[in-house]
């Protein structure tokens, strides 16, 4: 009996630790997506409140696009644009972009681009968060 309560202890611990581990790293979550137009253009990913409060966001793209400005929405009514001027080539990542005013509830994102494309393929954007 004793050994049995013991595993269950050292298991509970185990798996107390990785969920403190996971939480200490910051995963990064999935906010939103967005296939963008062709030519010069103004997307925005409207992200819902479940997703709780972020500290640093980071931009992946699947195909070509010219980012030129990104701008952070905040459930309170203020907003932060990043400077982000970035060309990405198909599945690139931005750098980790930090959020200035600690941890706050993103409502949109909205983005400035264009696209060369020739491939005629429309690039997707992802957004993810991390708190």
């Amino acid at each position: 009996m004793k050994g049995i309560k013991r595993i269950k202890l050292f298991a509970l611990g185990l798996l107390l630790m990785g969920s403190m581990t996971s939480m200490i790293s910051g995963s990064w979550e999935h906010l939103g997506t967005r296939t963008v137009q062709f030519g010069l253009d103004h997307d925005k990913i409207v992200v819902t409140a479940k997703e709780g409060r972020f500290a640093k966001l980071k931009i992946n793209v699947n195909g070509n696009l010219n980012l030129h400005k990104v701008k952070v929405n905040f459930r309170n009514g203020t907003s932060q644009i990043l400077n982000t001027r970035h060309n990405f080539v198909k599945g690139a990542n931005s750098k980790v972009l930090d959020l200035k005013g600690g941890k706050r509830v993103i409502q949109s994102v909205d983005f400035w681009y264009d696209t060369k494309n020739r491939s005629r393929r429309r690039a997707i954007v992802h957004v993810y968060g991390r708190h």
